[in-house]
């Protein structure tokens, strides 16, 4: 079913990525630029002040790549596009919050429900609730009402891993892009994998910046680049690879809540070199 007629799905993929790219390298110095005149920077882990919320980009350059593809898409697609616009938009914003009001002084999900359970409400425990039920909506939106349980969890651990995962300069794009690769090999031929290729061209576009630690994305980005994980998951992945990966988030939540996931990664060589490569940390 390719919506553009003469070109293949593999051509098709790979315009998408292009057209991620592109926009991202368009939009990435002015949006940098912008945060850095409003003074939105903040030290990184080595004390470095630099711009963050940079991942607003992703969110950018989907929703206008996808608004230049609208027109050319089945309905069927069209329904997905929207579904996948709304999702990266949504996180993205949720990110920003906890990127501008959040507070350092809690972490985990065990400890914002501890806050919000003694009438504390914390920029994280809104990301949950809020993410929570923004991902049972679009379950229930697209996809088989059986699944919704699954799918509800599978997204709103999708979001938060990437979280997780952004500590380090380039570790939560790296840990993208693996995903990305796995679930287009997995779903392959499946059309709602165009929309996880935008966000892989914009996030290899983006990543030199990450790397050299010249902009953070935070919460604002790495939101919304599990949210493109979860939801491209939820659509096309098969069922056991669905569930595994789930699993795997699962296993990933109850690790994090008990050790740091930074320290794990230090001690493992391989785990460690793969998080260091191309950032000045080599």
């Amino acid at each position: 079913m390719p919506f553009i007629t003469g070109f293949s799905f593999p051509a098709i993929l790979f315009l998408a990525v292009l057209m991620g790219a592109l926009l991202t390298r368009l939009f990435l110095p002015g949006l940098v630029g912008m945060i850095v005149e409003a003074g939105f920077v903040r030290p990184n882990f080595r004390g470095e002040v630099i711009p963050l919320g940079a991942g607003l980009v992703f969110s950018l350059a989907d929703v206008g790549c996808i608004m230049l593809l609208y027109l050319f898409l089945p309905v069927q697609l069209q329904i997905f596009a929207l579904a996948f616009c709304l999702a990266m938009a949504a996180f993205t914003c949720l990110g920003l919050v906890d990127d501008v009001w959040g507070s350092r002084a809690t972490s985990g999900l065990k400890g914002h429900f501890k806050n919000l359970w003694q009438g504390r409400l914390t920029t994280g425990a809104l990301k949950a609730l809020a993410g929570g039920a923004l991902s049972f909506f679009l379950s229930a939106l697209v996809g088989p009402l059986v699944w919704i349980p699954v799918n509800t969890l599978t997204l709103a651990l999708s979001v938060n891993a990437i979280n997780l995962l952004d500590l380090r300069p380039g570790r939560a794009g790296k840990c993208f892009l693996l995903c990305s690769f796995v679930f287009l090999a997995a779903g392959w031929g499946q059309w709602p994998l165009v929309f996880l290729a935008v966000v892989t061209g914009s996030v290899l576009a983006y990543l030199p910046a990450d790397l050299k630690a010249r902009a953070m994305m935070g919460d604002t980005g790495s939101n919304a680049l599990g949210a493109a994980l979860g939801l491209t998951a939820i659509w096309v992945l098969p069922e056991w690879v669905k569930l595994t990966y789930l699993g795997l988030l699962i296993a990933l939540h109850v690790v994090a809540e008990k050790y740091s996931l930074t320290s794990l990664i230090a001690r493992n060589p391989l785990l460690d070199r793969l998080d260091r490569w191309g950032s000045d940390r080599e």
